[in-house]
């Protein structure tokens, strides 16, 4: 899906530096801390220091075993760059970032909260600890809960000052199967069964094009009023899944002091529907 978003890109007539683990402008190993900053200190150097947007797509599918290296790339592979960039991405006018979510993040079971916490606190280690108590279901436990993590990180950060006040908007896409030499190593695996029986509605999988159309979309004027969203391209599978569960009411215990005033009823002091 990267190459994909690179070549549309290119073909549009921009700049791209690609970061990859060979092969590309920047070669860097995003799953360790050092990577990461030669990762992010190459393309300032390359760039001039502004960036007009940056596309988050690498990522380590849900490989058992793997847990720690998943975790690492997933999410600090997002947010350690994403930190380092903004001062560059601040610098362009209205930079766009799109970063690459799952539906894995909200089709998954027995995703523990407290490796999201750790992972959100920047503890990786105590993340796997947690994670590797789903004995059986660890590789895909802990894609999940990098995911959930990377993405709420994304909303955390895309609709504050420093990120949506300084013009930057950050964004997710969330892919569901797209036919990636991924998924089709998974589909000739011995999981093959598994991964065929993954509800998917429209009953065929998505390809990197056309991801690469959204991303191009969320990196577009099209995407100035956008910020800290989520756009789920799956065919239908979270709907399916999770139909009655979004949108929902807005919980009492979090409604914010500027809505308290606007749904105030003049006539009883109180909250309208509460």
């Amino acid at each position: 899906m990267g190459a994909a978003v690179a070549a549309a890109l290119r073909a549009d007539g921009h700049t791209v530096i690609g970061v990859d683990q060979r092969d590309a402008d920047v070669v860097a190993d995003l799953s360790t801390p050092e990577g990461r900053r030669r990762a992010a200190d190459e393309v300032l150097a390359r760039s001039g220091g502004q960036l007009d947007g940056a596309v988050l797509a690498a990522g380590m599918g849900p490989a058992a075993g793997r847990e720690r290296m998943i975790v690492e790339v997933n999410v600090f592979g997002v947010t350690e760059l994403l930190t380092a960039w903004r001062p560059a991405l601040a610098a362009a006018v209205k930079a766009k970032v799109v970063v690459f979510g799952s539906n894995s993040a909200t089709v998954t079971p027995l995703v523990p909260k407290s490796a999201i916490r750790r992972l959100l606190g920047g503890d990786p280690e105590g993340a796997v600890r947690v994670i590797r108590r789903r004995r059986g279901v660890t590789g895909p436990v802990a894609y999940a809960s990098s995911k959930i993590a990377v993405t709420q990180w994304c909303r955390l950060h895309g609709t504050a000052t420093e990120w949506a006040g300084e013009g930057i908007r950050v964004n997710v896409l969330a892919p569901g199967p797209v036919m990636t030499p991924l998924l089709q190593s998974q589909l000739d695996g011995p999981q093959a069964g598994h991964v065929k029986s993954f509800p998917v509605p429209v009953r065929e999988y998505g390809t990197p094009d056309q991801l690469a159309a959204w991303v191009m979309l969320m990196l577009s004027p099209a995407a100035d009023f956008m910020a800290g969203a989520v756009v789920t391209v799956d065919g239908g599978t979270d709907a399916l899944m999770r139909g009655r569960d979004w949108p929902s009411p807005l919980p009492k215990r979090v409604i914010p002091r500027f809505l308290w005033t606007m749904f105030r009823a003049p006539d009883k002091g109180m909250v309208a529907e509460y």
